[in-house]
């Protein structure tokens, strides 16, 4: 059954080259045919809204049900005379005569000198001298940020720099007073030694014959002028594609002018041209791959990616800020980034490489080979975010990977602006509030900085990436039959893909088809962001006809990207290398001014969408080809079960909140259903974990943590799994890959922990500590045995079980050192034990005559490398057999 939906302000100009294309005048009737019912729906929409169709269509993928959305505009009336129309126009004709000045200072400072927002500042303003005595390409900086209409940030009306002092000195409170104390210091700075010196200062002189007898480096200009200058010199140089500080700021105006007209229901369709009104598009459903239904296909792409591992790199984005997971220091009480969240007992961050790890231990134990992969991190200074990752990596040795596996690259920050006016937002004077500029700048930062290059040095084609926040993008075989995938079939770009929850703050992955203007059909997969649902008149939730969660998938910001594509696009020279810039005004810009006070205000940067470099990897057909085209598109998907792809920690969990999705405690159930799914599947008898609600105010109804080399891949842990149960309230923790259990109940605390999980550290020519996998690793058997004692204690008031941090009556403890072996067989360990087993031993526990037999004996010599046994992994076809092999 077809469905047609009349939604108003269909936000079709998008920032990217996805909706570049022109935009046809439409016809007073619009015909949709639904292929599964063969009906027709017609709908005569009423001017001057735009009309969307949703319909269903079949298809022999595995996921059937389609949805599709068709837009097609009408005749645009004119964009009212308004403020933002005037300063777009303005700034953009600044930024064409700019262009032309080959990057000389000198031009660009008389250019901007004959606008007429710095002449009213050069003629007023007492810092206007002070310029002078900067060098030519920072008071281009300055003026640039005065010419985008910005000089409140260093004429704040708080501080009166514009005005004269008689203006100042009237009416003064007390609290005033103090803060004109910078003012009056400013203007009385002595500049080349005498006030008012330095040649066309604020007597409204132009500042193109700026004078350079010498900068001042002796503190007379103070350190907030010099950030300031810091910050808008990484904002120019990084937005150089779309007009520097100057860009940022029209393409701010132009998505406020765009929101704000849909606010007041009117329209903006005048910011389009003529061969933008003729561009027919459509958004369907994609299909893809379902990882969970074809099983084999699935364990062949998860093998391609096991065997392209030397091939692949890692992209994590860490330079978010994390403002919702309100993380503080416990020590400093400084606020910290989401990296550095304290997650089951490890940062956020560790949880990354250990995935990693996990794959690379894999790759070794199928092929007898050491391949250690490149990781690239994108931070930035929220929070002292770069420095925090930096000193974190240090302390940890670079997780035994060296640091010369590591490039560490940060992410400028952008001005935030109130959403009323599009002015920056100001805590100080000389001080807007800045915030990172969203994953989506990665990219072109990464082409900046060289980080295609230094993958193209390490032999890699592609690479995975995935948000720190997100604790379940490595379970099982989603990333690595995503990147398998790519390599083997030459993809540009893929996403890993699952059900959307309705009301989730996460986007949609769509199929775009679109008629250019030139007649041919353009398709490509893509994404369209949560914030921008209401623009595009996409309905959420499940009363709406073919409402999100039915229907399009969840983005989660995995992908697969090919290098050499990305690096095409993040070196252009044009804003095709800020893919999906948005203006997301849904929440609220927190700031604390100079006097510690706290302000909360509406607003918003502009923001860039990682995943939506896939815009630029759009495929061409001479003809409409929807139904036969996606297996050949550049671009793929593919899809798992929710919990096996998307479970995020990105939110604090309130007592008010009435749901745990998005919070560390709701994806810990997550780690827990995943855990809990391997082992019922190996004959083990694990208690039915209900819905979140159930466990709202009572914790986790067990806890199991498997550590990833176990795996990854599941058809490989569970080989490790056998037979016994696990009761509810208990809890299980497994750190060691060479691990064995067979016919175990557990009723009570579990711990097995080993110092080498994988392998060990050795020193390597550079004197940096590299982990050799499967070198002296520690090792536990356990068969027929029986654990019970206490455990937690689940009513204690300061677990956190999402930190796997709980008091306990009573655990069974296995402390494996260096390459420690420990084996216990029919045996029934009750109450409170801890075997601790030394570097080089190995340790049997038994029933003896007279309790438990336990004996420590050396690991032979000719065996202290290889331990005395191991799993032995074996290819058959497109499965994974293991076999213990004894020495």
């Amino acid at each position: 059954m077809a469905h047609t939906t009349n939604l108003n302000h269909i936000l079709l100009l998008h920032n990217n080259n996805l909706f570049s294309s022109s935009y046809p005048s439409p016809p007073t009737t619009t015909t949709t045919t639904s292929s599964a019912s063969s009906k027709t729906f017609h709908f005569t929409p009423p001017p001057p809204l735009h009309s969307l169709f949703l319909s269903s269509t079949s298809s022999s993928s595995s996921r059937v049900t389609k949805c599709g959305v068709t837009t097609v505009p009408l005749d645009y009336s004119p964009l009212p005379d308004s403020d933002f129309a005037k300063e777009i126009s303005r700034l953009k004709s600044l930024i064409s005569k700019l262009s032309a000045t080959s990057e000389n200072p000198k031009l660009k400072l008389d250019i901007l000198n004959r606008d007429y927002r710095v002449k009213e500042f050069v003629k007023k303003s007492q810092l206007a001298r002070v310029l002078n005595q900067l060098e030519a390409h920072e008071v281009v900086l300055v003026l640039s940020l005065v010419a985008a209409g910005q000089q409140h940030v260093i004429s704040s009306r708080e501080f009166d720099f514009v005005e004269g002092k008689s203006q100042k000195k009237k009416n003064r409170s007390s609290l005033r007073s103090v803060l004109f104390g910078l003012a009056e210091m400013v203007e009385n700075w002595d500049i080349q030694g005498g006030a008012g010196g330095g040649g066309g200062g604020g007597g409204g002189g132009e500042l193109n014959g700026w004078k350079h007898e010498g900068v001042v480096t002796d503190g007379r200009i103070t350190e907030p002028l010099n950030e300031l200058l810091k910050s808008l010199k990484e904002i120019d140089q990084f937005y150089n594609c779309i007009g520097g500080i100057i860009g940022y700021q029209v393409m701010v105006l132009e998505l406020l002018s765009t929101s704000t007209s849909e606010n007041k229901k009117q329209n903006w369709s005048s910011h389009l041209n003529e061969s933008m009104k003729r561009q027919i598009l459509e958004i369907h459903v994609p299909s893809g791959l379902d990882l969970s239904e074809d099983t084999e296909y699935a364990s062949q792409a998860a093998l391609w990616g096991i065997e392209g591992l030397p091939e692949l790199g890692e992209i994590y984005p860490l330079g978010g800020s994390g403002d919702r997971l309100g993380l503080v220091d416990p020590d400093t009480g400084e606020c910290l980034p989401t990296a550095m969240l304290p997650y089951c007992g490890r940062t956020l961050l560790e949880g990354l490489i250990r995935d990693l790890q996990a794959r690379e231990f894999l790759y070794y134990k199928i092929y007898g080979k050491q391949s250690i992969t490149p990781v690239a991190i994108m931070t930035s200074a929220a929070k002292n975010n770069h420095e925090r990752i930096t000193s974190l990596c240090k302390r940890l040795r670079w997780f035994g990977r060296g640091q010369s596996s590591f490039q560490l690259f940060e992410q400028p920050l952008v001005p935030a602006i109130s959403a009323e006016d599009g002015q920056w937002l100001v805590s100080k004077p000389f001080a807007p509030v800045c915030k990172p500029g969203g994953h989506g700048v990665i990219w072109k930062l990464a082409h900046d900085k060289g980080i295609f290059k230094w993958f193209a040095g390490h032999g890699r084609k592609g690479a995975t990436v995935r948000q720190v926040s997100n604790v379940v993008a490595g379970t099982d075989l989603t990333l690595l039959a995503l990147a398998g995938m790519g390599l083997r079939h030459g993809k540009k770009l893929g996403f890993a893909s699952c059900d959307r929850k309705s009301g989730a703050t996460e986007g949609i992955n769509v199929l775009i088809e679109k008629k250019n203007a030139d007649g041919k059909w353009a398709y490509g997969l893509s994404c369209i962001e949560y914030t921008e649902f209401e623009k595009f008149g996409i309905t959420d939730g499940t009363a709406a006809p073919c409402s999100l969660q039915a229907e399009f998938p969840a983005n989660t910001n995995i992908l697969y990207v090919d290098l050499a594509s990305a690096e095409k696009v993040g070196s252009s020279k044009n804003s095709a290398c800020l893919p999906g810039m948005v203006l997301n005004l849904k929440k609220n810009i927190v700031y604390t001014d100079h006097l510690g006070l706290q302000h909360s205000v509406p607003g918003g940067r502009l923001e860039c969408t990682m995943q939506n470099i896939a815009d630029n990897f759009m495929n061409t057909y001479s003809s409409r080809s929807y139904k036969d085209v996606e297996d050949e598109l550049d671009t793929f998907i593919v899809y798992n079960e929710r919990k096996r792809v998307t479970s995020s920690a990105k939110r604090k969990r309130k007592h008010t909140d009435k749901s745990m999705r998005q919070t560390p405690d709701g994806s810990l159930l997550d780690i827990i259903r995943n855990a809990a799914d391997i082992l019922s599947h190996c004959d083990i008898i694990v208690p039915e974990i209900k819905g979140n609600i159930k466990y709202f105010n009572s914790g986790p109804p067990f806890l199991l943590f498997l550590h990833p080399a176990l795996g990854p891949l599941w058809e490989v842990t569970r080989q490790k799994f056998q037979g016994g149960s696990i009761s509810e309230g208990s809890e299980l923790q497994i750190e060691v890959a060479e691990f064995s259990w067979r016919n175990v109940e557990l009723e009570g605390s579990l711990i097995v922990v080993a110092e080498n999980v994988m392998g060990s550290s050795r020193t390597d020519e550079s004197d940096e500590s590299i982990l050799e996998y499967g070198y002296r690793c520690g090792k536990c058997k356990l068969q027929n045995v029986k654990v019970i004692n206490r455990g937690i204690n689940w009513n204690h008031p300061q677990n956190i079980y999402w930190k796997h941090d709980v008091q306990r009556f009573e655990a069974v403890k296995i402390i494996l050192h260096g390459n420690a072996e420990f084996e216990a067989t029919d045996v029934v360990l009750e109450g409170n034990h801890v075997f601790e087993v030394p570097d080089g031993y190995k340790m049997l526990v038994t029933t003896g005559n007279s309790g438990l037999s336990v004996e420590l004996i050396a690991i032979p010599k000719e065996m202290m490398d290889s331990g005395s046994w191991c799993w032995k992994h074996k290819l058959s076809g497109t499965h994974i057999h293991l076999e213990m092999v004894e020495f």
